[in-house]
């Protein structure tokens, strides 16, 4: 077996259907066949079986595909460790993000960091904080971008603390919100939760939602045309979106915030690509500014 070997078999563990798997490797199916039928030829066991919806594992397979993941592991740490031990820093800087960190901070925090070190290439993946949550376990990134405090045996360092603020076209009382259209988008648990909590906090009804869109900037668009109010992170307002904002409080007149941290491996930080990245993101965090604007 070789790394296109562990590869294949761990996109096909994950998938369960060559015709999928194989789309994802870029290759023909007969192709992915011929290579998995010669991976149970070498060890002399069956490593798959055919069920109604695709193929599943046998024991054989599952112990194989963690042996593939572990060598791949190894591998990355190794190359990792080969690119450190020279005196620039360089090398490629694995991070997971969440998707709003990486929608309205990230694009400045690489190019400022890649300006410093022109060298260092970048590997990034974004999704919900507990998607990144699940990348940091596996160490399949090396450092990690969240929001909200999750548990973490790791490093963690508190990056910006940001209010949760509801919008709307137009300037509107308090007692005028339960009464309002409101537009819903996709996110991560933590932010709903956050959100729900207030609104049962301060209504006895729940929101009278009109619309549910994908994602935040669709829903920020529609407030800006006056079709409903909506919850959203400081972080993703600008001045030039020309909007009401309140700021979420408690019931003790506590602003509702959210949090950002930095979290990683203690064991990454001999790799100079990660422990600069870290100590450059932390210096940048100071300069943030939250959305500010006069009500």
């Amino acid at each position: 077996m070789d790394e296109k070997d562990w590869i294949f078999l761990k996109t096909l563990y994950e998938e369960k259907n060559l015709t999928r798997a194989a789309e994802r490797l870029f290759i023909s199916q007969p192709a992915l066949s011929y290579r998995l039928k010669n991976i149970e030829e070498e060890f002399g066991v069956n490593l798959f079986f055919k069920t109604k919806k695709g193929i599943d594992f046998t024991s054989e397979g599952d112990y194989l595909v963690k042996y593939a993941d572990d060598m791949q592991r190894q591998l990355q740490l190794t190359k990792d460790h080969m690119q450190n031990m020279q005196r620039e820093v360089n090398g490629t800087l694995r991070l997971g993000v969440s998707s709003n960190f990486a929608r309205y901070r990230l694009p400045e925090v690489l190019k400022n960091f890649s300006v410093r070190f022109p060298s260092v290439q970048f590997s990034v993946k974004t999704g919900w904080s507990n998607d990144i949550m699940n990348l940091l376990g596996s160490t399949k990134v090396q450092v990690g971008i969240v929001r909200n405090d999750y548990q973490w045996k790791g490093e963690k360092v508190l990056l910006a603390k940001e209010s949760l603020m509801l919008i709307s076209k137009k300037e509107l009382q308090f007692n005028q919100i339960a009464k309002m259209p409101f537009i819903d988008y996709s996110t991560d648990p933590s932010l709903r939760n956050l959100i729900n909590h207030w609104w049962q906090e301060h209504f006895s009804e729940p929101p009278h939602i009109t619309m549910e869109v994908d994602k935040l900037e669709t829903c920020k668009e529609m407030v800006k045309y006056d079709l409903g109010v909506a919850v959203i992170p400081e972080m993703s307002l600008k001045e030039s979106d020309n909007l009401f904002v309140l700021p979420l409080l408690d019931k003790k007149g506590v602003p509702i915030e959210r949090t950002t941290w930095l979290m990683f491996d203690k064991a990454f930080l001999h790799l100079s690509v990660v422990n600069e990245f870290i100590e450059f993101i932390k210096a940048e965090s100071k300069s943030w500014e939250p959305f500010r604007t006069v009500l």
